[in-house]
């Protein structure tokens, strides 16, 4: 497995100055807000995602009804689509983020309808396994459906970012164990797997990191305080369909994962991307060079992300039958 990068840009994302330090609050604690993460760099002049059909539908779950909401229109029975799960860190975000909006217009332009699954969030007494629930709700609901929508349930794949990357690989470990069919394949951004972060394999430029705003940082506390508040109690007590960095990954469809630069998370995203090629699973790792974590989000509309959707883009396309 060799990672494919994009350019690296001058600095971080092309961070404006005067962005760094200015946040205090830790990762968890920003993340309280159910709006989601802001951009890195809010003044930057963004393209708008292209205009593409969208409706919403409601897929009946275990804890009440899930909104799906569908961009586009399949190319041909042929055509893979893809059920995606937004970031957030389990407590904010939503369909409307563009880690999750943007990257729906932009692939379903491209002839690969996209699924947004808008998850109940794990705030107000919500924990595991009700996020989890609502993700496999709506990935039933896609399945069940699909030849209705002109899709191949055989070509439906499954991804998500972040939280929604965690929640992504738990409902395919949950598929396996059921007996269920299994996604064409998975598609991760930077996804939260392990409630403790084992170092990138190159290790992070310190210089670099220490000017990234401090909502843009993973300390031990913050991952271990995410992954309680997710799971409702301390991460020993975590099933793997919970914490699925810790479960074995034998059986998983192929996995496409993209990786950040500058990200605390990025030792996350290559211990999975080993321990898939460990259990024979296919792998590709893509390494966005000058990214930094929540890259989907931060780089919308601009031409520093677009090397990560292409790459989305191609991993779709390539996906075969499951």
């Amino acid at each position: 497995m060799t990672p494919r990068t994009e350019p690296a840009p001058a600095s971080p994302e092309a961070a404006p100055a005067g962005t760094h330090g200015q946040i205090a609050a830790g990762f968890a604690e920003y993340l309280a807000s159910p709006e989601g993460p802001q951009f890195l760099n809010p003044d930057a002049v963004r393209t708008p995602g292209p205009d593409v059909p969208i409706r919403t539908v409601a897929a009946d779950g275990r804890h009440g009804p899930v909104a799906v909401r569908i961009y586009g229109e399949p190319a041909g029975t042929d055509s893979p689509a893809l059920v995606w799960l937004h970031g957030g860190g389990f407590v904010s975000g939503s369909v409307d983020i563009p880690e999750s909006d943007y990257l729906a217009r932009v692939l379903a332009d491209r002839g690969t309808p996209v699924l947004s699954v808008d998850y109940r969030l794990a705030r107000d007494g919500v924990s595991f396994p009700i996020p989890h629930d609502d993700a496999l709700a709506g990935w039933f609901w896609a399945r069940k459906n699909a030849e209705s929508l002109g899709l191949n349930p055989g070509l439906l794949c499954l991804g998500g970012a972040g939280a929604g990357g965690n929640l992504a690989v738990g409902a395919a470990l949950y598929l396996i164990d059921a007996g269920k069919p299994l996604p064409a394949k998975l598609l991760l951004a930077y996804p939260f797997l392990d409630a403790e972060l084992p170092p990138p394999a190159s290790g992070l430029d310190e210089s670099v990191m220490a000017g990234l705003p401090r909502h843009l940082r993973f300390t031990l506390e913050d991952c271990i305080r995410t992954a309680e508040n997710y799971v409702g109690g301390p991460v020993s007590m975590a099933p793997s369909y919970a914490m699925p960095g810790y479960a074995d990954p034998a059986g998983l469809p192929p996995t496409a994962l993209l990786a950040c630069e500058y990200d605390d998370a990025r030792g996350s995203t290559e211990l999975f991307a080993s321990a898939l090629e460990r259990a024979a699973v296919p792998v590709s790792l893509f390494l966005a060079e000058g990214a930094v974590h929540g890259h989907l989000n931060h780089t919308a509309g601009l031409p520093e992300g677009q090397a990560a959707l292409d790459f989305l883009a191609r991993e779709l396309a390539a996906a075969t039958a499951a």
